[in-house]
């Protein structure tokens, strides 16, 4: 299960990293290929630093990794990282809808 494998302040910082669009657009756009963090902050209304400090939260939570070429910094998606995010959001999906089946049952029997 991928709650056991994972601390909780790994849960924290992914769920951090999630929590905000900007940086699950810039997961999303890695997972599509490797992008420099100016072309990256090219599409954004903001700072390069700002757009910067998204990509090292992401990088905090495994979910991105940065590599240096030349001058620039290259952005690219930790797949693993991200599909054993998506898995754990599958075990809490089940849990959830679990949870809710139990209460319609408890519901029905009134």
């Amino acid at each position: 299960m991928v709650v056991d494998e994972l601390s909780d302040s790994d849960v924290d910082r992914l769920f951090h990293a999630l929590a905000d669009a900007t940086r699950r657009d810039i997961v999303a756009r890695a997972i599509t290929g490797e992008h420099s963090v100016s072309a990256l902050a090219a599409h954004y209304a903001m700072s390069f630093a700002a757009v910067q400090k998204h990509v090292a939260v992401l990088e905090r939570a495994s979910l991105v990794s940065k590599e240096k070429r030349g001058r620039e910094q290259i952005v690219r998606a930790n797949l693993d990282a991200v599909r054993k995010a998506r898995r754990l959001l599958d075990e809490y999906e089940k849990i959830w809808r679990q949870r809710v089946d139990r209460i319609a049952d408890i519901l029905a029997e009134k």
